[in-house]
C-alpha cells in the first residue's frame, strides 16, 4: 500500500514577503537589503527600480525622476508644455476665481514675479523635466531672501502650479510636494513706552519735511485705533461718528466692515485733525474764484464768459453767476443819493 505524500506548503511569492508598503505611493521597501524601490504600472505592466538607498528622506526625492522617467511618456498624449504655459493657466485660475479678494491677488501676482526672478527656470523648462531637486533648489534660493510666511506662501502657488500641470496630464506627480514648508516663528516685539512713542512722534512732526504733520497724524492714528495701513488709507471723516463715539472701518482683510469705539486719545487726535484741516480746493473752484472775483470789481458778465472761453455770449455765466450780478448792483444802488 502506498503512503500518501503530503503536498508541500505553499510560500506566498516574493513579492508579498519580501516587500513592505510605505505611506508613499509608489515607494516600497525591500526586506532583505533595506533598500528602496519605485514601483509604477506602465501599460498594465509593474516596473520596479532600486533607488539605491535606505533612507527614507533621499529615497522621496529620487522617487520624483523614477516616476518622470516610467509614467509621464505614457501619460501625457500631447506636446511637452513650458512651464510659462501652465503659469499662465495659473494666472487665468486666479482671475476666475470670484472668492480670491483684490489684496490675495495681487499677493499672487507679486509672488509670480518673485519667481520668475528666483527660479526663471521654471518659465522655460518643459513642465515635466522639473524634477524634486529643482524644487529643493530653489526652495534654498527663495528662502534667503524671504521671510517663512513669504516663503510658504510662495511653496503652496508653486504646488498649485505643478498640480494644474498634473491636472491637464502634462506631468504625473508633483515635485513640490515633499518640499518641506518653514516654521514661522512668532514676532519678538519691542515696543516702545509712552514716553518714548510721544518723543517718535513729535520728532516726526518737527522733522522739517514738507507733510511732517500728516505723517506725525497718521503715526498717531495707527497706534490709537490698530488699524491695518490697508484699512487706515481708505478711512474718511463720514465714517468717523463723534455722537456715538464710532470710527467705522470698512475696508477690511478679511472684506467685513467694522466699528471701534473711539478712545479717549484717538478722539483727541480726529477732533484736533478735523480743526486744523484745510477745506479742500479744487482747479475748477480756482476757475470759479477767477469769474467771481472779476464780477465783483464790476466786470460785466458778457466780458468775463468771454475770458473764460465760453462760445454762448454769456448764458452761462448769468446762470452760474447771476446772483453775483445782482449782489454786485445792489451794492452800487447803495452810493447813489439824492
Amino acid at each position: 500500500m502506498k503512503r500518501a505524500v503530503p503536498s508541500p506548503t505553499k510560500r506566498k511569492p516574493a513579492a508579498d514577503v519580501d516587500w513592505t508598503k510605505t505611506p508613499y505611493p509608489n515607494l516600497i521597501r525591500y526586506k532583505p537589503s533595506g533598500n528602496y524601490f519605485g514601483r509604477v504600472r506602465v501599460d498594465g505592466k509593474l516596473i520596479r527600480r532600486s533607488l539605491e538607498t535606505h533612507v527614507l528622506s533621499v529615497a522621496k526625492l529620487k522617487l520624483s525622476d523614477f516616476l518622470q522617467d516610467h509614467r509621464r511618456l505614457a501619460i501625457n498624449k500631447g506636446q511637452s508644455v513650458k512651464g510659462e504655459v501652465i503659469i499662465e493657466m495659473f494666472r487665468k485660475e486666479i482671475e476666475d476665481d470670484h472668492n480670491n479678494k483684490p489684496r490675495t491677488k495681487l499677493y499672487k501676482q507679486e509672488v509670480l514675479i518673485a519667481l520668475k526672478k528666483t527660479w526663471p527656470q521654471l518659465y522655460s523648462t518643459d513642465i515635466a523635466k522639473i524634477s524634486q531637486r529643482d524644487c529643493n533648489e530653489w526652495a534654498a534660493r527663495y528662502g534667503k531672501d524671504y521671510s517663512p510666511t513669504r516663503y510658504n506662501g510662495a511653496l503652496g502657488i508653486v504646488r498649485r502650479i505643478f498640480e494644474i500641470a498634473v491636472e491637464h496630464g502634462y506631468r504625473v506627480d508633483n515635485p513640490a510636494r515633499f518640499v518641506d514648508r518653514r516654521r514661522v516663528r512668532p514676532k519678538e516685539l519691542h515696543l516702545p513706552s509712552q514716553a518714548q512713542f510721544q518723543e517718535m512722534a513729535k520728532h516726526i512732526e518737527t522733522s522739517g519735511a514738507g507733510q511732517a504733520k500728516d505723517c506725525a497724524n497718521l503715526f498717531r492714528f495707527l497706534a490709537f485705533s490698530g488699524l491695518r495701513i490697508d484699512e487706515a488709507r481708505h478711512v474718511v471723516w463720514n465714517d468717523v461718528d463723534f455722537e456715538k463715539g464710532l470710527l467705522h472701518v470698512r475696508i477690511t482683510k478679511n472684506g467685513k466692515d467694522r466699528w471701534i469705539p473711539l478712545n479717549t486719545s484717538l478722539r483727541q487726535l480726529l477732533e484736533q485733525m478735523r480743526a486744523e484741516r484745510v477745506k479742500r480746493i479744487t482747479h475748477h473752484d480756482l476757475r470759479h474764484l477767477f469769474a467771481t472775483r472779476c464780477i465783483e470789481a464790476g466786470v460785466d458778465i458778457p466780458t468775463v464768459s468771454r475770458w473764460l472761453g465760453h462760445q454762448d455770449g454769456g448764458a452761462l455765466c448769468m446762470k452760474t453767476y447771476g446772483h453775483l450780478r445782482d449782489e454786485h448792483s445792489q451794492r452800487e444802488a447803495l452810493k447813489v443819493t439824492f
